[in-house]
């Protein structure tokens, strides 16, 4: 699994002209699935989403986590994350799960995260044509791998 995520001031996603999803203060996460992930996977990184210290203390310092600051999430699937663009300029998506395999996956992780977290999260609808919006606070993004966890 890849994530990459943002810590935003606000964020929302429309689906078919209408807004389905917004947050306030907390963390967009576009999350990308492949045919290797498993349930240690989705486990790793919600944890690691969940006690990332990327919002600022008192002292303006990256110190605090989702939880500390009682922010809100909202949880988007992208099958680009796991574009490969080594052959030519059209990229391949050979390394995202099917969707048989990626949307079970998609919603275990959302049910775990929201466990992790012990509040609702928001999210898109997987596979829908979205439009994301968002105002990334900092700005701050981050990049995980499960499969690459040097990251």
């Amino acid at each position: 699994m890849r994530a990459v995520i943002q810590r935003v001031s606000e964020a929302s996603v429309i689906i078919d002209n209408k807004q389905h999803a917004a947050i306030e203060q907390g963390l967009l996460i576009l999350l990308g699935i492949t045919h290797e992930d498993t349930q240690e996977d989705i486990d790793w990184l919600a944890g690691k989403i969940i006690g990332m210290r990327i919002f600022s203390d008192q002292e303006d310092k990256m110190n605090l986590s989702i939880q500390d600051i009682d922010g809100e999430l909202l949880l988007i699937s992208q099958f680009t994350l796991f574009a490969n663009t080594k052959k030519g300029n059209r990229p391949s998506y050979i390394n995202a799960a099917r969707p048989e395999v990626a949307v079970p996956l998609y919603e275990a992780f959302l049910s775990t995260l929201s466990r992790k977290r012990d509040k609702e999260i928001k999210s898109g609808i997987f596979g829908a044509d979205m439009k994301v919006a968002l105002v990334n606070d900092g700005p701050v993004t981050i990049i995980i791998d499960s499969q690459d966890r040097n990251l």
